[in-house]
C-alpha cells in the first residue's frame, strides 16, 4: 500500500514538472516576439484560463465520442477523421474562448501582435495541463516511458498547439485595423487550425515509428513559418507604436 502511494505521489511529481516546465519554457520563448511585452497579470490570467478549458475539453469530447457510438457513427477503439475533427474543434475553439475571454477584451490588447501572444499563451496553459494528465498515466507505467512520452510531447503535441492557436492569433491580428473582419478571420483562422490539428493526430495515429518523425518536421516547419510571420505582424505594430 505504501509503495503504492509513492508510486502515484512521484508520478503526479514527475508528471507536473515534465509536463508544466516546458510549456513554461516554450512560453518564455515565444514572449521575446514580442517587442512590447504584457503585462504580466493578464498572461498569467490568459495562461491559467487555457487550463481551465483542459476539463471542459475532455468532458465535450468523452461526450461527442459517446454520441457518436450511440448514433453509429464511430466503432469502439477506432478513430475515425470525422471524431478528429470534432476533437480538434472542442480544443482549438476552446482555446480561441480563453484567449478572448482573458486578454482579448482587455485594454492591453492594444497593437496586432498581441493577439497571436495571447492565443499562444493560453494554448500552452491547455497544453501543460493536458500534457500532466497524460504524462501522469504514462509515468505510472514506468519512468523511462513517462520520459520519452514527455520528450515526444514536447517536440510534438505542444508545439502544435502553438502554431494551430498562432494561426488563429495571426489571422485576428492581420484584420487589428479592420474590426468588422476581425470575427471572419478569427472564423478562418479556426477552421485551418481545426484542420491541421485533425490530420496531425490522424498521421500520428496512422504512422509507423518513423513516420511519426516526418510529422514532427512538418510542425517544426510551421513554427519556423511562425516565426515569419511574427516579423510581419511586428511591422504592422510598428505603425500605431
Amino acid at each position: 500500500m505504501a509503495q503504492e502511494a509513492l508510486l502515484i505521489a512521484s508520478s503526479t511529481v514527475s508528471a507536473i514538472l515534465i509536463g508544466f516546465l516546458p510549456a513554461v519554457l516554450w512560453l518564455w520563448f515565444w514572449l521575446k516576439e514580442d517587442p512590447h511585452p504584457e503585462p504580466r497579470r493578464v498572461l498569467a490570467a490568459t495562461f491559467l484560463a487555457g487550463m481551465i478549458v483542459v476539463p471542459v475539453a475532455l468532458f465535450l469530447e468523452k461526450t461527442a465520442y459517446y454520441f457518436l457510438l450511440k448514433w453509429g457513427m464511430a466503432n469502439f477503439g477506432a478513430f475515425s477523421f470525422s471524431l478528429f475533427l470534432i476533437w480538434a474543434g472542442i480544443e482549438e475553439y476552446l482555446k480561441y474562448f480563453a484567449a478572448k475571454i482573458a486578454a482579448l477584451r482587455r485594454a492591453s490588447f492594444d497593437e496586432p501582435v498581441d493577439a497571436p501572444i495571447y492565443l499562444i499563451t493560453a494554448a500552452l496553459g491547455f497544453a501543460a495541463l493536458e500534457n500532466i494528465f497524460f504524462l501522469f498515466k504514462t509515468f505510472l507505467a514506468t519512468p523511462e516511458f513517462g520520459l520519452i512520452t514527455g520528450e515526444m510531447r514536447f517536440l510534438g503535441a505542444t508545439l502544435l498547439h502553438i502554431v494551430t492557436s498562432a494561426i488563429v492569433g495571426m489571422s485576428i491580428a492581420f484584420s487589428f485595423f479592420h474590426p468588422e473582419k476581425r470575427s471572419r478571420n478569427a472564423f478562418g483562422g479556426l477552421m485551418l487550425a481545426i484542420l491541421l490539428h485533425a490530420l496531425f493526430n490522424l498521421f500520428i495515429i496512422k504512422s509507423e515509428e518513423s513516420g511519426i518523425l516526418n510529422v514532427f518536421i512538418f510542425v517544426w516547419i510551421g513554427a519556423i513559418a511562425l516565426l515569419f510571420f511574427f516579423e510581419k505582424i511586428k511591422k504592422i505594430s510598428n505603425i500605431i507604436k
